[in-house]
């Protein structure tokens, strides 16, 4: 890992270079990764459906095995089918805790642009900063 003071005197030129450099090889391990772990979640998911029918064919909710234990588990996720609706429910039964609170980055960038002279709605912050982009040099 490089320090601040051994680059502190590194040209702009050179900075670019190593950085370029780093962001190369990470992106050629990224993508052999993402390869390599697209086989391993493939292998893992068939060892869990395998393990699960084991489980449903002995209605066990655990089986132990000398190399650790396999646990059934059930999983709920909740989605809206009909948004108008279910905002409706929620106003009805004052149950905003429903939902969940963020706010959606490009609708709302939107959505105060055309009210630039409002300024911001009560209690949303703004977080800004400057970073950097790299770009390879185009051919």
């Amino acid at each position: 890992m490089m320090e601040v003071e051994e680059i502190e005197d590194v040209s702009l030129g050179e900075l670019v270079k190593i950085y370029l450099t780093i962001r190369t090889e990470r992106e050629r391990i990224e993508s052999e990764w993402k390869a390599r772990n697209g086989e391993l979640l493939n292998d893992m998911k068939a060892l869990e459906a395998q393990m699960l029918d084991t489980c449903n064919t002995n209605n066990a909710k655990s089986i132990s095995t000398p190399f650790g234990t396999v646990m059934r588990r059930l999983t709920e996720r909740y989605t809206i089918a009909d948004g108008d609706s279910f905002r409706k429910y929620v106003m009805l039964h004052e149950a905003p805790e429903l939902f969940e609170g963020r706010i959606h980055q490009g609708n709302f960038k939107e959505f105060i642009a055309d009210r630039k002279d409002e300024g911001l709605p009560p209690g949303v912050n703004v977080m800004r900063e400057f970073t950097v982009v790299v770009r390879k040099p185009s051919n």
